[in-house]
């Protein structure tokens, strides 16, 4: 189906019943990057085609903080948007406060259980119900290589974290910055979350963040990723301090920095800078993590709200995202992959069709995880308090691993409390 054709149907045969006056709503989200700026864009384009009024409330910064200290303002001062972007424990959190409103009708319309991986049902669903609508499939266990810079010094792509550091201290020596990363904690956490999964396995993994197993927390596995974790410091920009993630990501593309460790949203920067991922900057899973997938699930909530046409608006909205159409346009500007199952992926780039590929390989070899970094598998409070003991720990150049894996500890049991 043409997008033309989808809009014409789709104003005539909504699976809701709307008002023939133009729906609005206002959507909070963090989207402002180069390339995720684009896609917030193409989500904006398809609503106002329908002939509805987009509010937009983009609040820039890394990960959604800003984002959450406005939408937490908004909420309790009783003017929420209509729909936020909310994903992970966040999204749960929202859901247990009674702010969210039950989407399960529209799930029941839509056949969301019959379209959707069971995974992405489990990830928008509080208590049994639907309380937000899948928007996209992110994978987060990815290393970007520049291919040129490695072919300049005849260096091929690493397979292994040890593979990785003998690589960065030949890249060093040649005054290339090995690894571009930023000290954003969430960007530490990724980098973290990756050597674990690569180095510990996935077991061991969701030992240590989904189930917070205090015995896993300070194994003398836990303190050998610790310890290979605070030696990638050496290899890192000396202004990391002031780096954000799509700036490390110019620096791939400049050839300033020859890799990066980060989610498929990168490719939204890397199209916006007309390169081709893939192919003009390599896509490989993390070291040690090819068939593991470590996933990231954008979705978006709708608030609970009173009046008749905003709810309405909110139907027709959760509506338009689940249509193949809104999910191929979406997705390929974002660089994630649809929520929609047997979604043919033809017209998407060689790094979207390999990690569906890896997707439904983890799925069938049960290497399927949730990422840590990205708020999927604990509360926001655990992920936070990882990352605070992460970044203190990787700034300080004496940082002690044994000390580090006892603070994790602790301040993951004090964070369930």
């Amino acid at each position: 189906m043409t997008f033309r054709s989808y809009l014409v149907s789709s104003l005539m045969l909504s699976l809701v019943s709307v008002s023939a006056m133009a729906s609005s709503v206002e959507v909070l989200h963090w989207w402002t990057a180069g390339g995720e700026a684009k896609a917030a864009n193409v989500f904006r384009s398809y609503w106002q085609a329908l002939g509805n009024e987009w509010q937009d409330s983009a609040i820039s910064g890394g990960g959604g903080k800003s984002a959450m200290t406005v939408l937490k303002s908004r909420a309790l001062s009783g003017t929420p948007p209509e729909a936020a972007h909310l994903k992970g424990s966040e999204l749960q959190e929202w859901a247990a406060l009674g702010f969210l409103r039950n989407l399960d009708h529209v799930a029941r319309q839509g056949e969301w259980e019959k379209v959707l991986p069971e995974f992405v049902q489990h990830s928008v669903q509080s208590k049994g119900h639907y309380v937000a609508v899948p928007v996209g499939i992110h994978r987060v266990n990815w290393l970007w290589v520049n291919p040129q810079v490695f072919a300049r010094y005849q260096l091929t792509p690493p397979e292994t974290w040890p593979q990785l550091l003998t690589i960065a201290r030949k890249l060093k020596q040649a005054g290339i910055t090995p690894l571009a990363i930023g000290d954003d904690q969430w960007q530490l956490n990724i980098l973290f979350e990756a050597i674990v999964l690569g180095e510990g396995g996935s077991d061991f993994y969701r030992r240590a963040f989904v189930q917070l197993d205090q015995t896993t927390l300070q194994s003398d596995t836990m303190l050998h990723l610790l310890e290979l974790f605070h030696q990638l410091r050496d290899y890192i920009s000396d202004d990391y301090g002031d780096i954000k993630w799509n700036q490390a990501t110019h620096m791939l593309v400049e050839g300033s920095a020859a890799m990066q460790l980060m989610g498929d949203w990168v490719k939204g920067e890397l199209t916006a800078a007309n390169v081709i991922p893939g192919k003009d900057i390599l896509c490989l899973p993390a070291p040690g993590t090819n068939g593991k997938f470590s996933y990231n699930l954008d979705s978006i909530a709708m608030f609970d709200v009173k009046d008749h046409q905003k709810q309405q608006a909110q139907l027709q909205l959760a509506n338009m995202i689940m249509t193949a159409d809104f999910q191929q346009a979406f997705n390929r500007v974002k660089g994630s992959i649809p929520v929609l199952q047997q979604q043919p992926l033809t017209s998407f780039d060689h790094c979207a069709q390999n990690s569906a590929q890896q997707l439904q390989q983890a799925i069938k070899e049960q290497q399927l995880v949730p990422s840590m970094a990205e708020g999927m598998a604990n509360s926001s409070y655990v992920r936070l308090a990882i990352g605070d003991v992460l970044s203190g720990y990787f700034n300080n150049p004496d940082g002690d691993a044994k000390l580090a894996a006892r603070q994790l500890a602790r301040a993951v049991l004090s964070a369930q409390r």
